[in-house]
């Protein structure tokens, strides 16, 4: 989980003003790097599946209860329109979205999950409380399927091949779409550019390089990369100090408990 964070945080300044290279300070404080609603929401979800308990049917409700404490515990992080109006709804029901941010939340279910199919369960079903379209649930499935997978001792190439069997086919590589890519807030337009950013990477920093480097909605590219990487790659302890260093005490609170009860 803490590599969606370091991805979200390293992107942040470069989502409306890209930076199509690799060379940046990662972690930034003075050059306007921060949470932002990915890493608040991950952090949402990560304690909606410690609230469940392991309990699949509790999982829905845990996750809206989550999303719109934290999400009105922190209202300038940066949510779009449709989000905002859902966390401040008394009935808050799915909207339809085939936004990324089905995608940039989910990790932790990849950590809480005991077999691929949890995996996949518990993605789907923090993702369908907002995010109901297919290409959300999509989406959500592959990358906490990508994450379970690196846990269990995958490769790249062992994790391209599943979820090119049953998600995307990313036969691009960042160098390949650096030039043209634009700005992209669906599922099926940044997710695969996500994946990609990844098979391309040498290890954690360089797959969170990558997808910065490209462009487009670059906190959210970087957070959906970083934590896939972090079970492929391991998050070094300078990088996880540094994130850390951003997140308050709620935020460190949460963060721990998940580790300490799911693991890094």
């Amino acid at each position: 989980m803490i590599g969606a964070i370091v991805g979200d945080i390293a992107g942040s300044r470069f989502e409306w003003r890209n930076h199509r290279y690799k060379e940046f300070e990662l972690l930034s404080k003075d050059g306007g790097c921060r949470p932002t609603d990915d890493s608040v929401m991950t952090l949402a979800v990560a304690a909606a599946l410690l609230d469940a308990d392991g309990n699949a049917a509790a999982l829905s409700d845990c996750a809206v209860r989550r999303m719109q404490e934290l999400g009105q515990m922190y209202p300038h992080a940066g949510y779009g329109g449709s989000f905002r109006r859902w966390l401040a709804d008394s009935d808050p029901q799915p909207y339809g979205s085939w936004g990324n941010g089905a995608a940039m939340r989910v990790s932790p279910c990849g950590w809480a999950a005991k077999t691929l199919d949890e995996a996949i369960l518990y993605a789907v079903t923090v993702t369908a409380v907002t995010h109901n379209h297919p290409e959300a649930l999509k989406a959500a499935a592959a990358v906490s399927s990508a994450i379970w997978l690196a846990r269990q001792g995958a490769d790249r190439n062992e994790i391209r091949a599943h979820i090119a069997s049953r998600y995307y086919v990313v036969d691009f590589t960042p160098d390949d779409i650096r030039g043209d890519y634009t700005f992209d807030v669906s599922c099926q337009g940044s997710v695969p550019q996500a994946f990609s950013a990844l098979f391309a990477a040498e290890d954690f920093e360089d797959a969170v390089r990558n997808a910065v480097s490209i462009g487009g909605d670059s906190d959210t590219i970087a957070a959906i990369t970083g934590s896939m990487a972090e079970p492929l790659f391991g998050v070094p302890d300078n990088i996880r100090a540094d994130a850390e260093s951003f997140l308050d005490e709620t935020q460190m609170t949460i963060l721990s408990a998940f580790e300490k009860a799911f693991g890094k």
